[in-house]
């Protein structure tokens, strides 16, 4: 039976609670809900949906990188909006910033967050 790892950097904001900021058990890498806190700082980036939505990939992709991995091997990106007026603001970032097909599956629902957030994405990936 294979075990599972926990994926930790310091390059990424810490979690609040007992979780890890991904794990992988095999090939496959679940990063945790990742928000617009800057690593070193603990702040809220960006006041707006667009700039949180930058500082969520490059969280993302920081620990993705940590665990050997990168967007290109997403297959799920869940999506957690504050509010249903960001859906198109988030969509022209996001498809900015997701690459080239074929993308991921996506989920996006709307939820209440911590206040200054407005946007947290958590991302499945497989590795080959």
């Amino acid at each position: 039976m294979m075990g599972k790892t926990a994926i930790t950097t310091e390059n990424a904001p810490k979690p609040p609670a007992k979780f890890s900021q991904a794990v992988r058990k095999g090939n496959i890498l679940q990063v945790a809900g990742m928000v617009a806190f800057d690593a070193a700082t603990g702040a809220i980036v960006g006041d707006d949906i667009a700039g949180q939505t930058r500082q969520v990939f490059k969280n993302l992709q920081t620990v993705l990188a940590e665990g050997g991995s990168s967007l290109d091997d997403a297959v799920m990106v869940r999506v957690y909006l504050t509010d249903t007026s960001h859906f198109g603001p988030f969509n022209e970032v996001y498809n900015e910033l997701i690459g080239e097909a074929p993308q991921p599956a996506r989920t996006t629902v709307y939820v209440g967050l911590p206040a200054g957030l407005l946007v947290e994405i958590d991302v499945l990936a497989v590795l080959d």
